[in-house]
């Protein structure tokens, strides 16, 4: 259906976000800047955050009215930007209202809240007014997600998953084929390895 072929322009590609089939977000994070694609993969627009006097991120989100959620790490505010860069709203100085500042690797927009995740704190909880509803210490996960309410994430060789407002922990040891995977992530379809040949698609049923 499309290919996009200036993959290397800005640099290393960080990361990939396509909650939204018809936008994906492709984040550069050594020069600060979002692409936006439309459905063909075609570049819909070119977001340099340095424009707008961001210069530390790592984590960026699409958000569930099609705007981005980007974490400054430099002030510390969680903010959501429109597709033009303009700021549309954001959370006070996190260093006000934390012991120490969050360092977020990943942000999810899910179920009317917005997540958080640094894996040397945990998980934050916002809602969409920028006010924080929840800290949980899900310490040292890798390849996270937020799926409805369920938190899940890999640790140690166990598939972990934390339901909001349970406060229950489940542990599940994988499989030996998924011990060694690089990253795992889970779909309605089955898992998706990424394994050194190449990626995987495993059936759950």
């Amino acid at each position: 259906m499309g290919v996009f072929n200036n993959v290397r322009k800005y640099g290393k590609l960080s990361y990939i976000d396509i909650t939204n089939p018809l936008k994906t977000l492709l984040f550069y994070k050594d020069f600060r800047t979002i692409l936006v694609l439309d459905r063909f993969l075609n570049v819909v627009n070119n977001i340099d955050l340095r424009k707008q006097s961001v210069f530390q991120v790592r984590a960026i989100a699409l958000a569930y009215d099609n705007n981005i959620w980007v974490f400054d790490e430099q002030d510390s505010r969680l903010r959501k930007i429109g597709e033009d860069g303009r700021l549309i709203s954001e959370t006070a100085d996190l260093r006000l209202v934390l012991d120490e500042a969050p360092v977020p690797v990943s942000i999810f927009d899910q179920n009317g809240y917005v997540y958080m995740y640094d894996p040397q704190k945990g998980m934050y909880v916002f809602d969409y007014y920028g006010a924080l509803k929840v800290e949980l210490s899900l310490l040292n996960w890798t390849d996270v997600q937020v799926i409805g309410n369920n938190i899940l994430g890999r640790k140690e060789g166990k598939l972990l998953q934390y339901t909001i407002g349970t406060l229950q922990l489940k542990e599940t040891v994988l499989p030996d084929f998924l011990q060694k995977a690089e990253n795992i992530f889970l779909a309605p379809q089955g898992v998706y390895v990424l394994e050194p040949t190449g990626i995987r698609l495993y059936s759950t049923q």
